[in-house]
């Protein structure tokens, strides 16, 4: 099985943004049997023979132009992201034998770095989501920001996630689209299968969502927590690739300054403040292994 569930991810696709396409431009506005665009629509719109398309929606031809694909795009309304997450699975190579991936780990800077925030939560994760290491405010905010904890895993699987998150169905509206954005035309990578697999047979809604086949990568926005400890939080976060670490990225949370939330935050960390900063790592910081569950 791949994490996209098909042989071809081309074909998995084009069926499912087709699907999600209102036919406000269709030829035929009648009775209609399918949602979204039928195949003949799109190739309609997108200047190709419906044969063609066809041949491309069932799999039997894999090598379409960059012009093709980009004609289909339009037609399915694709934006930048979608588009360039279409160009890479259709010209993706046949997946070869991988090596094991090497564990992901964080320098001792990036470590001493964000363990000098004491008031703002920050935490390092790997490719596919695994928390690699976490300050004491971060994991103060969320006992799964811990490192050896998974983000994706987390959200859909533990009901805690869904009390903190007020804007739990957002979130998770949000994060399958991220976990897509980085995986790329990587489907075959066996922690991304791993992730996806245990997610498919566990959650409902995950397979609802990651069947859409949106591709986002969305590294601003806000996130609205109902904390145990602290009471309601306004926290704005951002995403900020590692550079030279493949897909290692910094999560920070932080509170509009004089606001509420940031005096709720205030008294967060000092409840769970270190004995000295920078001075201690948190219980259970570890080096992930690919390939291995989360607890």
């Amino acid at each position: 099985m791949t994490a996209a569930g098909d042989a071809n991810p081309l074909s998995r696709y084009l069926r499912a943004r087709r699907a999600l396409v209102q036919p406000d431009e269709a030829r035929d506005q009648g009775n209609r049997r399918v949602p979204g665009l039928r195949r003949e629509e799109v190739a309609f719109l997108a200047g190709i023979s419906s044969d063609y398309y066809n041949r491309l929606e069932q799999g039997r031809d894999r090598n379409p132009s960059e012009q093709v694909l980009r004609s289909i795009a339009r037609a399915l309304r694709l934006d930048e992201e979608a588009t360039t997450y279409l160009l890479e699975i259709a010209t993706r190579k046949s997946p070869r034998r991988k090596r094991p991936r090497r564990p992901e780990q964080v320098g001792d800077g990036l470590r001493t770095l964000i363990d000098s925030w004491p008031l703002t939560p920050a935490y390092i994760h790997g490719t596919y989501m695994d928390v690699l290491a976490a300050n004491s405010l971060a994991i103060a905010l969320s006992p799964f920001n811990a490192p050896g904890r998974n983000g994706i895993l987390a959200a859909f699987l533990e009901p805690e996630m869904r009390e903190l998150h007020q804007d739990w169905e957002d979130m998770t509206a949000r994060v399958v689209p991220y976990l897509r954005s980085v995986a790329g035309a990587d489907i075959d990578d066996p922690r991304l299968v791993e992730i996806v697999g245990e997610l498919s047979l566990r959650s409902e809604r995950f397979r609802t969502l990651w069947a859409r086949q949106d591709v986002k990568h969305k590294t601003t926005g806000t996130s609205l927590l109902g904390h145990p400890e602290a009471g309601p939080l306004e926290l704005h976060y951002e995403k900020l690739l590692v550079p030279g670490n493949g897909g290692q990225t910094l999560v920070t949370y932080h509170a509009q300054p004089g606001s509420a939330s940031e005096e709720r935050l205030r008294l967060l960390a000092g409840m769970h403040a270190p004995d000295h900063v920078g001075g201690t790592r948190p219980a259970g910081d570890q080096t992930v292994t690919p390939g291995h569950a989360m607890p």
